[in-house]
């Protein structure tokens, strides 16, 4: 598996589940829109993903970019189409986007290659 997905993961799920254990209505609602934003609608889930990964570029979120590469692989965009969507938040958010990139193309192509080497399952089951 590799390292940053794991990484990654495991930190996003740990922190979420003690950030929700708190009784805090405000986190709690927000966390739940967050959720319902992403859902199948007007736009489809791909389309929604694919947004979320621009915003994020142009945002310079390096947490949000790879959760939203991870999201993306899991509503089958193509590399394709991710390279598309992270040029247009390139072009929106200008050269500081760059080392974003570099590290958004990093983290999926650590993706892809625990896809190509059966790790799927674990990609999975760790989101």
């Amino acid at each position: 598996m590799g390292d940053r997905f794991k990484e990654f993961t495991e930190f996003r799920h740990k922190m979420n589940e003690r950030i929700l254990a708190q009784d805090n209505k405000v986190i709690k609602r927000f966390f739940s829109i967050d959720t319902l934003t992403y859902q199948e609608g007007a736009l489809n889930v791909k389309t929604k993903e694919l947004l979320g990964l621009v915003a994020s570029l142009v945002l310079r979120c390096d947490d949000c970019i790879a959760y939203h590469i991870n999201k993306c692989k899991e509503a089958g965009v193509a590399r394709d189409e991710m390279f598309e969507a992270m040029s247009v938040g390139l072009v929106v958010g200008g050269s500081i986007v760059i080392p974003h990139l570099r590290r958004a193309v990093a983290f999926l192509d650590e993706i892809e290659t625990m896809e190509t080497n059966g790790s799927s399952q674990e990609l999975s089951e760790k989101n």
